[in-house]
């Protein structure tokens, strides 16, 4: 995946444009695993939603895999989005569901049907040690294991590309190690890992490339450093 020189923002309640990256550029190789770190507010957000497109560039290039921002319809978007996992902070969850039918959601979301959603589902929550939880809904489950639900159900499609968004940011210390462990057990099994974090202990904790978010722009810092 690519950023190339990139304008981006949005607009804020009160109709002030706001604007987040200037002549941002960006390059995630297949199974590399990088943060993006910075203060809240700072647009790290805005990054991963330019590489799902949900925000668009002003003007530069968003490519991931074969799809451009500056060719790719509206009607692409959801294949774009089905090379992808997300996993979020607040883990956008169905609250009506179970464990195994939130993962599953994302396997009939893309077509699969019958025992292929059953299997696939219930071995993604095994991965994430949560196969003995399958029948919890998120109101019966920790704050862990709604986000270990939550990488499941980004899991489960085989993504190319892992993008998480503050992910232990809602999690005690020691639940945010389990989890990080998780996502860089993912990292090594091939998949690579964009994380957008402000947990500096964390990026000491499990060092990879470093990216600082200062005025619009990325700067490679080095994690012993923070």
């Amino acid at each position: 995946m690519e950023i190339r020189n990139v304008a981006a923002g949005y607009t804020d309640p009160n109709g002030s444009r706001v604007e987040v990256t200037s002549d941002l550029s960006l390059t995630l190789n297949r199974g590399e695993m990088a943060y993006l770190i910075g203060p809240t507010g700072s647009g790290k957000s805005t990054i991963l939603k330019l590489l799902y497109m949900d925000v668009m560039p002003e003007y530069g290039l968003v490519r991931v895999g074969p799809y451009q921002s500056d060719t790719t319809k509206p009607n692409d978007i959801p294949l774009l989005r089905r090379m992808l996992g997300i996993v979020f902070q607040d883990f956008q969850l169905l609250p009506d569901r179970s464990a195994y039918e939130n993962v599953a959601f994302a396997l009939y979301a893309t077509g699969k049907r019958g025992k292929e959603v059953k299997e696939r589902a219930l071995q993604a929550l095994s991965e994430v040690g949560l196969g003995h939880r399958a029948k919890a809904r998120p109101s019966e489950m920790s704050g862990g294991e709604q986000q270990r639900a939550c990488i499941a159900r980004a899991l489960v499609n085989h993504p190319r590309l892992l993008l998480a968004d503050e992910p232990t940011g809602n999690l005690d210390p020691r639940v945010a190690d389990e989890i990080q462990k998780l996502l860089v057990k993912v990292n090594r099994q091939g998949t690579a890992l964009l994380m957008a974090t402000h947990d500096y202990r964390l990026v000491k904790a499990f060092p990879a490339r470093t990216l600082a978010l200062v005025r619009g722009r990325l700067i490679e810092v080095d994690p012993a450093s923070l």
